[in-house]
């Protein structure tokens, strides 16, 4: 999958990681730029930010609503919406000054005229957020827009996880589902990753990743050795700046060591192939076995069990791999208690392979 352009992830590539920005930037623009920043120097890949059309997402009513809220920037819902959404030109503003900064930006589209503006403004991919991956218009006016789409899955079953799936491959393969848990702070008895593996082999043909919203970094790693192709993690300046967000953000440092442990697990990771490693080599010569005489043994001996013992030796005799290869061979010439036996003792019709 080509989430941004020249950017694979999936099989053997490195971990795609957006930073969650959100609403963390708490209406400033400025904090907005510094949090970009961040996310750069941090290593993320994406910065994500949440755009909102607040009379296409919200009725009247739900927008009146009092909201009493240590975390409230008003006194109803639709005036604390209205403090955190950027307008349509600070949010092209943002979007410039990411990529001249050499970061990807893209935010979630909460509604489908915010879909049809970062559509127009070409941010690179859609995300769905987990409270709207319900949206079946939604859902589906993104999947006929083209884009590549990640999807968070925070608050639905596995029954509408695959209906997520199929509406979206009616037009496309070229989306990525994310585990999440849709509470702030996740606890660890509540993440579940395994249910990352689940989507791998339910959905075989799209890359599968991971939302967090748990305290910490261990986690996240840990959702990268399980497969996760996509994290995301929210980023922020301050854990006890107002919002639900900060709590289980990370700081910049934090970040910033996620990524560095994450890189490292990709490369532990490695690939299956079982071998003999090159790296190995010292240690095979000097605690690698060989096969040894386990008495002095005469020219014309036919070798049998009881001949030979397994042991570090110097010189290096032949390996106690090929044990039972030589066991009926008989000897050419003596070789004495404890000494390694060695091609040249044996009378072979063709060598050991």
């Amino acid at each position: 999958m080509e989430l941004i352009p020249g950017r694979y992830i999936g099989k053997e590539n490195p971990s795609f990681i957006i930073a969650e920005i959100g609403q963390n930037h708490q209406g400033s623009f400025e904090i907005a730029k510094n949090l970009i920043d961040a996310a750069r120097i941090a290593g993320a890949d994406c910065v994500k930010f949440q755009k909102t059309n607040l009379v296409h997402k919200f009725t009247k009513c739900a927008l009146k609503k009092p909201y009493r809220s240590p975390h409230s920037w008003g006194e109803t819902y639709g005036e604390h919406k209205k403090h955190l959404e950027f307008s349509e030109e600070q949010f092209h503003l943002l979007k410039l000054y990411a990529e001249s900064n050499n970061i990807a930006f893209t935010a979630s589209a909460k509604d489908i005229a915010s879909l049809e503006f970062l559509i127009n403004i070409n941010v690179p991919f859609i995300k769905i957020g987990s409270g709207d991956s319900d949206d079946f218009l939604l859902l589906q006016a993104a999947a006929k827009c083209g884009k590549p789409l990640v999807i968070s899955t925070g608050m639905q079953d596995m029954n509408r996880v695959r209906e997520v799936y199929n509406m979206v491959k009616l037009f496309h393969t070229n989306f990525a589902i994310l585990h999440c848990t849709s509470s702030y702070p996740t606890y660890p008895e509540d993440v579940n990753l395994r249910v990352i593996q689940t989507f791998q082999e339910e959905f075989p043909d799209i890359s599968i990743g991971y939302s967090g919203h748990e305290l910490g970094i261990v986690i996240s790693i840990a959702a990268v050795s399980l497969g996760a192709s996509i994290i995301e993690r929210h980023i922020t300046l301050n854990k006890n700046d107002k919002g639900s967000d900060h709590m289980c953000s990370l700081l910049p440092e934090e970040f910033k060591l996620m990524i560095k442990e994450i890189r490292i697990i990709e490369k532990a990771l490695g690939n299956k192939n079982k071998r003999f490693l090159t790296c190995e080599i010292p240690c095979y010569e000097k605690l690698g076995k060989s096969l040894v005489a386990a008495r002095t043994l005469l020219e014309g001996t036919i070798l049998t069990e009881a001949d030979i013992m397994i042991k570090v030796s110097h010189p290096r005799g032949i390996p106690a791999k090929d044990y039972q290869k030589i066991i009926g061979i008989k000897l050419k010439q003596n070789v004495l208690f404890d000494e390694a036996i060695q091609m040249e003792h044996m009378l072979f019709d063709n060598k050991i392979n």
